[in-house]
């Protein structure tokens, strides 16, 4: 990038001024500092975190990474916060199960990469953290194949679709109550999995905690554990996994 625009200045067609702005590693707005070179250090651009910012500020945020990026996310973001926001940016998408605002670049909609994200859920109650995880892992360029409702409660539906999860590169399965799917999904493939705890179940669950302690204790290998409710986060962990295995096959 720094030659191109160096190039640029040298033939006229940029000037000094805006070539400072893009050669920036930030962009202060007053009330955030937008990290234009997030995605040139981790290989994503800056995520906005929707949860506790006005309209306001998320609309001024994400106008300022769609400057220099092909795809925005924003998480957390509630339907009434969601279309004022759509206001001033029509062209963003709005997925309501996974309270996700996005938008990718016309040339950046069909993903690149070669083989899958697998995203497993143990159940219905489960989908909102799981779609956070599956429309996460899609916007920064995974394909994905969602697998849900298929918890230890009925473990046949699982096995059913054991072929096709085995051949993903990477597994997010979300769980609540006892958190046991995962531990079962790490006994079964040969790749990466990463567990997300939900907040679903009765008391003695004690609002996800109960299936945290049963990840982290799992006696499956390959198994990694994000936050409770932190589909985000694994759809992230899966994308980037996803993206550096494609790289290791093409020699990078």
């Amino acid at each position: 990038m720094l030659e191109e625009v160096l190039r640029q200045v040298q033939n006229g067609g940029l000037s000094v001024e805006d070539a400072a702005k893009q050669l920036a590693t930030f962009e202060n707005l007053g009330f955030a500092k937008v990290d234009h070179h997030r995605k040139k250090r981790q290989g994503f651009p800056e995520i906005i975190y929707g949860e506790g910012k006005s309209a306001e500020q998320i609309i001024g945020i994400a106008k300022a990474l769609q400057t220099q990026n092909h795809e925005v996310l924003i998480t957390r973001v509630s339907r009434e916060k969601a279309d004022q926001i759509r206001i001033e940016c029509s062209d963003y998408q709005y997925d309501p199960v996974a309270k996700l605002l996005f938008w990718k670049h016309a040339d950046n909609q069909e993903s690149k990469l070669n083989g899958f994200v697998a995203v497993v859920a143990a159940g219905t109650s489960d989908l909102g953290v799981a779609e956070e995880a599956a429309v996460t892992a899609e916007v920064l360029g995974s394909r994905v194949r969602r697998f849900y409702d298929v918890g230890v409660a009925g473990i046949h539906r699982l096995l059913h679709h054991a072929e096709e999860i085995q051949q993903a590169a990477v597994s997010v399965v979300v769980a609540g109550m006892e958190g046991a799917l995962p531990s079962v999904v790490g006994g079964l493939v040969a790749h990466p999995v990463i567990a997300v705890p939900t907040s679903v179940g009765y008391g003695a669950s004690f609002n996800g905690l109960s299936a945290l302690l049963t990840m982290l204790n799992s006696c499956a290998s390959g198994i990694s554990v994000v936050n409770i409710d932190n589909g985000f986060g694994g759809g992230y962990n899966a994308a980037l996994i996803h993206q550096l295995i494609n790289k290791g096959a093409a020699g990078l």
